[in-house]
């Protein structure tokens, strides 16, 4: 059922509902401005909830700081009755996901566009030592008028070992980077990856890494490297073969230094030299090197 309010916010209609909980279009009757309201409901147990209740308020009031155009701004947090709530930016559009799922793989313009954009807003966040850990088609917007705003800047995680009463851990394992998988501490390489995974789905329509389940997936994504692009759409030139070395190398270190740089080649594509014959070979073989397990216990 619907409310009509959170807060002092009127709800409009739900726009949105997901495993984290449901977004609403709302109103903002103080100064007449439209929001969207997100809503914390994971099925925890009272103390673990408590936990994760004080976490999304406290990352919320984190990514809160940010001021970008190519993030959505957060405006306020609060709880009604038990319900945990954001406030923020209404953009007026389709998700990356939506827009994926609708048809062919994007023009190689169109994807490099996209993912500059949110590599500015992943940028700007990373300067004030923010990690979004969750960059994925579902947490980017795409506005009608071609805006590009990604959300979610680590909102409502779950606390690593934290799970639901039915045994699951919420999150998008498709996007994840190795460091999460083998349990190593994140910084903005851990982004661009994600980033990486995002870019490779634009351009060729499928993900780099799948498997029947969790755990083969995981696996897959540590042991093997990626398809060449244009195995799976023949127009992705194969300058991206380089790029994707880099943005979905298995070890940090391997990848770029940051998420600008690795926007400057997909703005300068066209200019980058065309991979040799042995670089290309060399691209295909197996990892370089891979991440070792963290020795202490999870």
């Amino acid at each position: 059922m619907t409310p009509k309010n959170l807060g002092r916010y009127e709800i409009a209609a739900l726009v949105g509902e997901g495993g984290m909980g449901r977004v609403y279009r709302a109103l903002d009757p103080m100064i007449g401005r439209t929001v969207a309201i997100k809503t914390l409901n994971v099925d925890l147990e009272p103390a673990q909830f408590e936990e994760f209740k004080q976490r999304f308020f406290r990352e919320a009031r984190t990514a809160g700081r940010l001021q970008h155009p190519n993030v959505v701004t957060i405006y306020d947090v609060g709880e009604q009755g038990g319900v945990a709530f954001i406030a923020m930016e209404y953009v007026e559009g389709k998700t990356l996901r939506e827009v994926l799922d609708a048809g062919a793989p994007l023009k190689v313009d169109t994807a490099c566009r996209i993912a500059c954009d949110v590599a500015a807003g992943l940028a700007a966040a990373h300067r004030q030592s923010i990690i979004h850990r969750d960059v994925k088609p579902a947490n980017i917007m795409v506005g009608a008028g071609g805006a590009v705003k990604l959300m979610d800047f680590g909102i409502a995680r779950l606390p690593e070992g934290m799970r639901t009463r039915t045994g699951l851990v919420l999150g998008s394992p498709t996007y994840i980077a190795p460091e999460q998988i083998v349990g190593h501490p994140a910084d903005g390489r851990y982004d661009q990856f994600s980033l990486g995974v995002v870019l490779y789905e634009m351009l060729t329509g499928t993900v780099p890494f799948r498997g029947n389940g969790v755990g083969e997936l995981l696996f897959n994504m540590l042991s093997y490297i990626h398809a060449p692009p244009s195995l799976h759409n023949p127009r992705v030139p194969a300058v991206f073969e380089r790029i994707f070395a880099r943005a979905l190398a298995k070890h940090p270190d391997d990848r770029y230094p940051s998420v600008d740089e690795l926007a400057h080649d997909l703005r300068e594509w066209r200019t980058l030299p065309r991979p040799t014959a042995e670089e290309l070979a060399e691209y295909r073989k197996a990892p370089r090197r891979t991440l070792e397990r963290r020795a202490a216990r999870r």
